[in-house]
């Protein structure tokens, strides 16, 4: 298994948790496991560079639709073991099909049904990224290409390390640019014209100019990129649980906020529900009456 790099903190900065639990929920293609609070997700395909197979879109399917079920998680870091994040669809494994893997199904084998069968469900992995609760940490090692560009899109953050490099490659081997929502997430990342250019030409995006367009939050070595990731994830645990999964939800929707008026006003039920809740007393009194770190029971 893949170790995953807990963030050490100092101080009393970290939330003190309740009832760590520590969970290890198998996969074939992917690893997941949990320590205090905070998810690791490891994309485990590294002989082939993490590339997307059938298989590995099915286990992601069924893993982010079941996030909300995970709320011990509140952050999940993203990460690919060994060279690359995820290096695009794995085309070697195109010509099994899901109709290897689920042969009971019955399923079409024809290759313009078996596509579009494929990209319902590769479409359905980063809707399911956007829906669930916690926030996603991508941090970028190497390829992140194709399929692999579009699913650190998806991601609330992303961390590069130096060896990383994106690409919407698709456009360069007959594809289009735009592939499982790149083309909706790249100009609200990095504007319309910036985002053309990249998904026109299939043009490499290295980790120093990720930064320096906003693709990315911040570029670390290789070797720190683990616990850059981590500790990240440890300084959201300040949040209330629930006031951090209503804040994603807020950035959700209001991303495409018809108002001001209207983004607004879902803010403001947004703090009403979070400020009944017991973790908000529990926050305040430690922060303000007795100076500690907050005991979050998700309440």
């Amino acid at each position: 298994m893949v170790e995953a790099t807990p963030h050490s903190g100092r101080g009393s900065s970290r939330p003190a948790t309740h009832q760590i639990k520590e969970e290890i929920v198998s996969y074939k293609t992917l690893e997941f496991e949990c320590r205090e609070h905070v998810g690791f997700l490891t994309f485990n395909r590294p002989d082939r560079l993490n590339a997307l197979s059938t298989e590995m879109v099915e286990e992601l399917r069924d893993f982010f639709g079941n996030l909300d079920r995970h709320l011990d998680a509140r952050v999940v870091v993203i990460r690919g073991a060994g060279r690359a994040f995820c290096a695009g669809f794995d085309v070697s494994d195109l010509s099994g099909g899901m109709a290897a893997i689920h042969p009971e199904l019955g399923l079409p084998t024809g290759v313009v049904t078996y596509g579009h069968m494929v990209q319902r469900a590769v479409n359905d992995v980063v809707i399911k990224m956007r829906e669930a609760p916690q926030p996603l940490i991508a941090a970028v090692r190497g390829a992140a290409v194709g399929g692999g560009f579009t699913l650190s899109m998806a991601c609330d953050i992303r961390i590069a390390a130096e060896s990383a490099r994106f690409s919407a490659v698709n456009i360069r081997i007959g594809y289009t640019g735009g592939d499982m929502g790149s083309s909706y997430f790249l100009p609200r990342l990095i504007g319309l014209s910036r985002a053309a250019e990249y998904l026109y030409t299939g043009r490499r995006m290295d980790a120093a100019t990720a930064e320096r367009i906003g693709f990315v939050s911040r570029v670390v070595s290789d070797e720190q990129l683990d616990g850059a990731a981590t500790e990240l994830a440890h300084e959201m645990l300040n949040a209330t649980p629930l006031a951090l999964r209503l804040t994603k939800g807020l950035l959700n929707v209001n991303i495409d906020a018809p108002s001001l008026a209207a983004a607004a006003q879902l803010e403001a039920g947004s703090q009403l529900l979070c400020g009944m809740s017991e973790d908000a007393q529990e926050a305040i009194k430690a922060a303000y009456l007795e100076k500690r770190a907050p005991n979050y029971q998700d309440k």
